[in-house]
């Protein structure tokens, strides 16, 4: 507020001075020069009359001459005064209104404004830096888990568009520079329920800048933010951020690991929910021959680390080898646009291609070239702009790379569902394929074909009254009390525990007579209903006696009003008989 009532002052102080300089010159005017009374005699106009007499003057609207009629002098006079008087009036309101058009102002009102909407906020949010295609991707994935989230971006045009976004809620936006700790201030970094800054703008530098601006200035607060270097991901990592992505390593060793374990990508894939809302069978990529990488950037070098610990033979087409750090020997120097350069490459004798260049003209036309010469590639495509989905999913790609939406996904599975990220990794140190395959199997057969429903469930007393009134009362709760449904204790929710962590204690899919304790974090994928359903089961202390003992007391007063009258009549009837 301050800015603002000093930026008004300034741009008008000079109308206001003008305006005071006229009225006081006209009042003084009118105060000196002689008038006469009524009888004709001559007396002078007070300081009172003078300036009521001038204020509505000024504006043009006429009253009539007091308190008596005017001279020839003072008529002469007020006509002067009234040109000038409407002169600096037509100024002032000209200047108040280019005021109002200032970019400076209407920015600082934005502010006060965000600033406002951002400290009425009584739900736990969400710090998104960079409404992108990585952050407009996170946001609407929050918004569906009905997770609030408050949006900085240095660019009007992504503030104004997610302004016109058809979002569920509604989301405090500012258009500023995140690196700035006072634009980071303002958007609620200190505030109580800030539960973690993300920080996805398209350079690195920023991110690396809004990763130490929160640590030190909120240093509990959870810190995620995009690195597309190796540099910058080991700086971040160096003063505790928490989680660091970077979009190629991260599709890389996505790739890999489906060419080790497809049935647990799958599994993965679906609790996360990768893909369309159907289940769908993922691509299947082969497991030996040659792959040819077409571009030697950030992306192919990624690939190439991770295929070529696969065992795969590999062929690189790169039109500036001495730049990207790669040996020339061995490689073909090219876009791989051309038929010829890829016949160098041996592209007949492959078995998948990578189009990973940084641009999509020349990824889609390495890909139509390539699948002329072998149609039976397994062919993975670098998409770099999310506007070119429908020419990347027309080409013929197998699978398709767009580093937002890897980010995008990678961290709203880490704010949404953690756990999900540690059962797979137990999935992967633990487990093999055939348990993969019995899981899928039992999901497909509890979802009917949906998307599975994934969700965590943490035993607190203060957010759980029915789970702690259980436990202050000894009694002992399992995993089959909580799986019980509140409508028909005979019939289980249609939902499968995953994991349940107690301390450093992981158990995958726990058996239902587990017992239940305060502090225990679940994991539960099935329908969405259950959810609901086993939330009822966890705050209502009548629906968790009916799920463990089959009654339902009646402990309201009015059900106790009704019993008590039930029981009078029972007796009044035994006096009768």
């Amino acid at each position: 507020m301050d800015t603002i009532f000093f930026l008004v002052l300034r741009r008008m102080r000079t109308p206001l001075l003008a305006l005071i300089v006229v009225y006081a010159v006209a009042m003084a005017g009118l105060a000196l020069i002689p008038a006469q009374d009524a009888a004709g005699q001559p007396t002078r106009m007070s300081l009172f009359h003078a300036f009521y007499f001038v204020s509505y003057m000024s504006t043009t609207i006429g009253f009539g001459e007091l308190p008596n009629a005017f001279t020839d002098a003072q008529r002469i006079w007020v006509s002067l005064a009234v040109f000038f008087t409407v002169a600096v009036w037509i100024y002032a309101i000209g200047t108040l209104i280019a005021l109002l058009q200032d970019a400076t102002l209407q920015r600082a009102i934005a502010e006060r404004r965000f600033r406002t909407q951002v400290s009425r906020l009584r739900v736990p949010f969400y710090l998104v830096c960079g409404y992108g295609q990585t952050g407009s991707a996170l946001v609407s994935g929050l918004l569906d888990r009905h997770i609030q989230a408050v949006v900085i971006d240095i660019d009007p045009e992504r503030i104004n568009l997610l302004q016109l976004d058809n979002q569920r809620e509604y989301i405090p936006a500012l258009c500023g520079d995140a690196r700035r700790p006072h634009t980071l201030d303002a958007a609620g970094l200190k505030h109580r329920l800030c539960r973690g800054v993300v920080a996805l703008t398209n350079v690195n530098e920023a991110n690396l800048k809004i990763a130490i601006a929160a640590k030190l200035l909120h240093p509990q607060i959870k810190v995620i933010c995009r690195a597309d270097s190796h540099e910058i991901e080991a700086n971040m990592a160096s003063f505790g951020t928490d989680h660091i992505y970077d979009p190629f390593d991260a599709f890389a060793a996505y790739l890999a690991w489906s060419i080790q374990a497809p049935c647990q990508t799958l599994l993965i894939d679906w609790l996360s929910g990768r893909g369309g809302p159907e289940l769908n069978e993922p691509p299947d990529p082969p497991r030996q021959g040659r792959w040819v990488i077409c571009g030697y950037g950030r992306f192919g070098k990624a690939m190439y680390k991770h295929l070529k610990a696969q065992g795969f033979e590999l062929s690189v087409i790169e039109a500036e080898p001495h730049k990207t750090g790669i040996p020339t020997e061995g490689v073909v120097q090219g876009r791989g646009t051309e038929a010829v350069t890829l016949q160098q490459a041996d592209i007949t004798q492959a078995v998948g291609l990578v189009a990973g260049t940084d641009q999509d003209a020349d990824n889609l036309s390495i890909i139509m070239t390539a699948l002329t010469l072998n149609p039976d590639l397994f062919v993975i495509a670098r998409e770099n702009h999310i506007q070119n989905q429908e020419l990347f999913d027309r080409v013929g790609a197998q699978s398709i790379m767009n580093p937002s939406t890897i980010i995008a996904h990678r961290i709203r599975m880490r704010l949404i569902t953690p756990l999900l990220a540690d059962l797979s990794r137990q999935a992967r140190l633990q487990q093999d394929e055939p348990w993969a395959r019995s899981l899928i199997s039992r999901i497909i057969a509890l979802v009917e074909g949906r998307k599975p429903y994934v969700w965590e469930v943490t035993l607190e007393a203060t957010q759980m009254p029915a789970i702690a009134d259980a436990e202050q009362r000894g009694q002992t709760l399992t995993l089959a009390t909580l799986l019980g449904d509140p409508l028909e204790r005979e019939r289980q929710l249609p939902a499968i525990a995953l994991l349940v962590i107690h301390d450093d204690e992981r158990q995958v899919l726990p058996p239902l007579e587990r017992p239940l304790r305060l502090g225990d974090r679940l994991l539960f994928c099935g329908r969405e209903e259950a959810r609901w359903r086993m939330d009822w089961t966890l705050c209502n202390l009548h629906a968790l006696e009916y799920v463990t003992t089959g009654a339902s007391p009646r402990t309201g007063p009015a059900w106790r009003w009704l019993d008590r009258l039930g029981v009078n009549r029972i007796r009044l009837k035994m006096r009768q008989d």
